[in-house]
């Protein structure tokens, strides 16, 4: 069984600052003076000396609420919700098209508050000052 390494797979370590005749001397590939030359500099992540970082210049992007909010439906508009004897979330979907991801109903219009008692359905609800 051969356990040596593979030729080529593993390299001597680039040892910085050990002189001149290293070739990696004096300023042991850091450049010349300044902040970035000395000891315990970290540059912020994006930061891009100065200029505004992209992350900043892009607008923002990928968030959506978890807060489900209501799909309201104006009883004024939708007469054929007015002439249900029980409302809930499948006898409305019956009389007027709604999207397939609607769970939450909210009726709303002047006469709203009167459709109350007709409401059989925790999906649904009114809106009434």
């Amino acid at each position: 069984m051969n356990l040596t390494k593979a030729k080529g797979s593993t390299r001597k370590i680039k040892r910085i600052g050990r002189g001149q005749g290293s070739g990696m001397g004096k300023t042991a590939t850091r450049g010349g003076k300044g902040q970035t030359a000395r000891k315990g500099y970290n540059e912020k992540r994006g930061f891009e000396g100065g200029q505004q970082p992209l992350q900043r210049r892009l607008p923002k992007v990928g968030f959506s609420s978890k807060i489900e909010k209501p799909y309201e439906i104006n009883v004024e508009k939708i007469k054929a919700i007015k002439e249900l004897a029980e409302i809930s979330l499948d006898s409305i979907k019956e009389v007027h098209k709604i999207p397939k991801a609607v769970t939450k109903i909210k009726l709303i219009g002047k006469s709203a508050k009167d459709l109350a008692s007709k409401i059989k359905d925790e999906k649904v609800s009114f809106s009434g000052k």
